[in-house]
């Protein structure tokens, strides 16, 4: 049995405002694939403006935010700047190292340490 995660859940940090006012913030992205990565570049919204990557690739590895299963791109289009970054952040940690873990090092002692990103505002 393989001990692969293939899923991750997140939490936006502002969330995605629907047009009846509803909020939604939890969600899921799994591992992306070769394909995720390859067949964006074929697409005229990239090629016209490589900033828009970012865009697809989200909407081809988020599986699920509260309950919606069909994440597109106009979906991702309307997310706020930081959590834009946040998932794109995201997805670079968890295709890199497979882990949501950040390496952290106590200011006080200077021992190192891995945490969740939610918790940094715990600590």
């Amino acid at each position: 049995m393989s001990d692969l995660k293939t899923i991750f859940p997140f939490e936006l940090k502002k969330g995605i405002v629907l047009n009846d006012s509803r909020v939604l913030k939890k969600g899921k992205m799994r591992l992306a694939t070769a394909g995720d990565e390859i067949v964006p570049l074929k697409d005229p919204r990239v090629q016209a403006n490589p900033a828009y990557l970012i865009i697809i690739l989200l909407s081809r590895v988020i599986i699920e935010i509260e309950g919606i299963e069909e994440i597109d791109t106009r979906l991702i289009e309307n997310l706020f700047v930081e959590d834009l970054a946040y998932l794109q952040d995201f997805y670079n940690r968890i295709n890199g190292s497979g882990s949501t873990l950040l390496k952290v090092t106590c200011p006080h002692c200077d021992k190192n340490f891995h945490v969740e990103p939610e918790s940094l505002g715990e600590l």
